[in-house]
C-alpha cells in the first residue's frame, strides 16, 4: 500500500530540481527533498504547514526553536521571520517533506462552519504529531496528482477537506485565527503583502497602518505582535534575503545587489547584511562557494 513517504519520494524523483524543491500542479502544495543536511537559511515564511516524512529538521524563530522529523509537522500561523536547516538527511535517507500554505480564504468559509473554538496561544510557529486525518488527506492530494484529468475536478475538495481537519485537530484553535475576517492577523496580512511586493521602495508606514485599517499606534503594535518584528524591520529582511538571493543565485556583485533590493549605501547594506548572516558579503558567498565546490581528488601516499 503507498504511503505519503512513497508519494513524496516519487514525486520528486520525476519532478524535483537541483534545490530538491517540486512544485505540484496544486496551487500551494509542494514536495522538499535533501540528501545531506543544509547550512542555515533565513527566510520570511508565509503561513503553511510542513509534514516531515523522513529525516529531520531544526527551525528557531526569535527565541524559541523547534525539532521536528518523521511523523510530525509544522505550523506557521504568520509571515514570520524563520532561521532553519535540514538536520538529518544522507543518500541513503533523504530528507522529505510535504508543504502547503494555508488558504486564509478557505481557514474562513471553513471557521463559519465548524463549531467555536477555544481562544488559542498566539505564538505563531508550532510543531506536534501530524494527525492522521491530516496525514491520510495529504495523501490523497498526492495519488491525485497521478490523475491529471481529475485534478481540476476533485482538487478544490480535498484542499478543502486537508484545511478541515487542520482546523479540527490540535492546533485548529491557532489557525483558526487567520480566518477571522477582520481579525488583525488578517488585516496585518494586507500590510505585508504590500511590503512583499514593493519592498525594494520607501513604503510610508501611513500608507501600511490605512490598509491595514487601523491607527498609527494600533498599527505598529500588532504588526509587531503578529510578525513578531516592526514594519521597517520586515522590510529590511526581506530586502537582505533578496539581495542574498542575487548574490549566491544569479552572481550579483554586492554593490548591484544592494542598490536592487533598494539600498542607497553599500557599507549601510554590509553592517546590516553583517548583523542578520553573521559575515560580510564577500565572506558569505565565498563561504558559500567553498561549500558547494566539489572535492580536488587527492593523491593516494
Amino acid at each position: 500500500m503507498t504511503t505519503l513517504l512513497d508519494a513524496v519520494r516519487a514525486h520528486v524523483a520525476r519532478h524535483a530540481g537541483a534545490a530538491g524543491i517540486a512544485m505540484t500542479a496544486i496551487p500551494g502544495l509542494a514536495t522538499v527533498c535533501a540528501r545531506a543536511p543544509t547550512e542555515l537559511t533565513h527566510d520570511i515564511y508565509r503561513p503553511l504547514v510542513c509534514l516531515v516524512v523522513q529525516g529531520r529538521k531544526h527551525v528557531t524563530q526569535g527565541e524559541d526553536s523547534f525539532s521536528f522529523s518523521a511523523g510530525e509537522s509544522l505550523i506557521i500561523t504568520a509571515d514570520v521571520p524563520i532561521r532553519s536547516r535540514i538536520v538529518e538527511a544522507s543518500p541513503a535517507k533523504p530528507y522529505y517533506s510535504l508543504v502547503m500554505a494555508l488558504d486564509l480564504g478557505l481557514i474562513t468559509a471553513l471557521s463559519a462552519e465548524m463549531e467555536a473554538a477555544h481562544l488559542a496561544d498566539p505564538a505563531p510557529v508550532r510543531t506536534a504529531p501530524t494527525d492522521a486525518e491530516v496525514s491520510e488527506a495529504a495523501l490523497r492530494l498526492m495519488r491525485l496528482l497521478d490523475r491529471p484529468q481529475a485534478l481540476p475536478v476533485l482538487q478544490d475538495q480535498l484542499v478543502r477537506e486537508m484545511h478541515y481537519w487542520l482546523l479540527a485537530g490540535r492546533h485548529g484553535p491557532a489557525i483558526r485565527r487567520l480566518g477571522w475576517p477582520d481579525g488583525h492577523a488578517q488585516r496585518v496580512a494586507r500590510a505585508v503583502a504590500i511590503l512583499r511586493a514593493e519592498f525594494a521602495r520607501p513604503v510610508p508606514v501611513a500608507r501600511l497602518a490605512a490598509a491595514a485599517g487601523m491607527s498609527l499606534s494600533t498599527f505598529h503594535q500588532h504588526f509587531r505582535a503578529v510578525t513578531t518584528l516592526t514594519p521597517l524591520q520586515f522590510q529590511k529582511q526581506l530586502r537582505l534575503i533578496e539581495a542574498r538571493r542575487l548574490m549566491l543565485q544569479d552572481g550579483a556583485s554586492a554593490a548591484s545587489a544592494a542598490f536592487a533590493v533598494g539600498y542607497e549605501s553599500v557599507p549601510q547594506f554590509t553592517r546590516e547584511y553583517g548583523r542578520m548572516f553573521g559575515l560580510s558579503p564577500a565572506r558569505d558567498v565565498k563561504a558559500a562557494r567553498d561549500r558547494s565546490a566539489p572535492e580536488t581528488p587527492r593523491a593516494v601516499a
